[in-house]
């Protein structure tokens, strides 16, 4: 039996071995490492980037546009000389460069609200990633405080045990001295080891809500890692009657990325409806362009002299008189690399052309793609002024819902400190009657399970009253701390 009382004790010290002898995290060391691996924020920040990139665009919206184009190669075949424009049937090189430029003079602001629009977009996914940061702080401290929990309620299955030891040993005694039955001996042991399972459930509940503390934070689920653990009472808490629930939203209102997020998407969407407007007037832009042309056959072509023909006779009174003519012909070669581009400043130069030009550009008929791009943007305005009033109406209910849960939490909890009191002096005193003889087994374990559970029920209870008075300290823009 006693092999069998020692064996609860060996694992109670491996496991504290094992839990207590880590590096230890507070909360703050877990919030900031949830923030720098988290996938959720992660995602934020590259939506946040995109924003940034599309804002950028849009600002480079306000400059003249610049193009530069040249080209290269051969032609043969039927084709245009791009020095002369007429068709020739000769193989030739050719190059060409072009350069434009354009900027809109006039475009009712549309470019403006552009810029404008992108740039609260782009403020609105800033709020995005703060929001999404405080969703991970608000978790990561769940689940620290339900490690913290989980711990409490281990220490207070170890102090079971040790009680119930202490009643063992006590009750051993009076065995040997027959003033009590063996059988309170052994009831007393088979409590022991009910006490000792109670204890390992509580130990590998601890195991658990580190376990999901290491998920929320995207650590490795084989990796050392512990947290510290701070007296429950020593955490601060704000008086409840500075968290009265309508101050608490005004508050909220103004401080929560969510709330601002909203409101900055509203002011963008509001200024693409002036963007999109705009569309559906004329639009005056400046132009100008520059360009030149280079040909040059690839082969070139020589006449010569091989004989004189007579094609006609001239008369001259009586006498006629023949006439001759040379027949010719032609040899062609093909040009060096070099001898191709002979000529190349100097037609460069001679074909040298310049433009400039206004363009007015009226929208009539496209297909209505500007009517009900403008359309749309109204309503993607209405939708998010919707989107706003369920979210702040959500954000006011949540706060009401944690106000209340507060309240209830603080009277629980004032109540188990009471029954946590009571059941202390009725063990007290069962102890006190057991130890004369005046009280039986079954009573005192009776006693010692409701001083247990009430304790238990207390933790609970405090915990609770901790968290949710946490979460409105969270609603009124004071973050999640657990220490001074």
């Amino acid at each position: 039996m006693k092999r069998k009382i020692l064996l609860p004790v060996l694992l109670q010290l491996g496991f504290i071995g094992t839990v207590f002898s880590q590096d230890k995290w507070d909360l703050q060391r877990c919030v900031e490492y949830a923030w720098a691996n988290n996938i959720t924020i992660k995602q934020s920040k590259i939506q946040a980037e995109l924003a940034e990139v599309d804002l950028k665009q849009s600002q480079w919206s306000q400059y003249p546009s610049l193009d530069f184009s040249t080209s290269t190669g051969m032609q043969w075949g039927r084709s245009i000389d791009r020095t002369t424009n007429t068709y020739t049937t000769v193989s030739s090189l050719y190059q060409s460069f072009s350069a434009s430029a354009g900027i809109t003079v006039f475009n009712w602001n549309r470019i403006k609200n552009n810029i404008l629009a992108s740039r609260y977009a782009n403020d609105a996914a800033g709020m995005d990633v703060e929001k999404a940061k405080n969703d991970v702080a608000l978790n990561v401290a769940t689940y620290y405080l339900q490690v913290l929990l989980a711990r409490q309620q281990m220490d207070i299955a170890k102090v079971q045990m040790a009680q119930t030891m202490s009643q063992i040993q006590f009750t051993r005694k009076k065995v040997e001295a027959g003033a009590v039955p063996e059988l309170d001996a052994l009831t007393l042991e088979g409590q022991y080891a009910t006490d000792s399972s109670n204890y390992i459930t509580a130990v590998s509940n601890v195991d658990q809500a580190v376990l999901t503390l290491k998920i929320a934070l995207n650590l490795d689920a084989g990796a050392v890692f512990d947290i510290t653990s701070p007296p429950v009472e020593q955490i601060p808490v704000e008086p409840i009657l500075q968290l009265q629930p309508q101050a608490v939203f005004d508050i909220a209102m103004k401080s929560q990325p969510a709330q601002k997020a909203n409101e900055l998407r509203i002011q963008s969407l509001a200024t693409s409806v002036k963007s999109s407007k705009s569309l559906l007037y004329p639009t005056i832009s400046v132009g100008g362009s520059l360009g030149t042309n280079f040909n040059n056959p690839t082969k070139s072509y020589r006449q010569f002299i091989n004989g004189v023909d007579t094609i006609a006779r001239a008369d001259a009174g009586s006498v006629q008189y023949p006439v001759y003519i040379p027949t010719t012909g032609t040899v062609s070669s093909k040009k060096s690399f070099s001898e191709i581009w002979d000529g190349w400043g100097t037609q460069i130069n001679g074909n040298f052309g310049q433009g400039l030009g206004v363009t007015l550009s009226v929208p009539i008929l496209s297909g209505g793609q500007a009517r009900f791009n403008y359309q749309r943007s109204k309503l993607n305005l209405k939708n998010a002024q919707v989107t706003k009033e369920l979210t702040d109406q959500t954000l006011k209910n949540d706060i009401y819902k944690a106000y209340y849960s507060a309240s209830a939490a603080m009277q629980k909890f004032n109540a188990s400190k009471t029954s946590v009191e009571i059941t202390q002096k009725t063990y007290d005193f069962a102890v006190k009657r057991y130890e004369l003889g005046l009280l039986n087994t079954f009573d005192l374990l009776t006693s010692q399970n409701n001083l247990t559970r009430a304790k238990l029920d207390r933790a609970s209870a405090q915990f609770d009253y901790v968290f949710k008075m946490k979460v409105l300290e969270f609603y009124k823009g004071q973050g999640i701390k657990l220490s001074n």
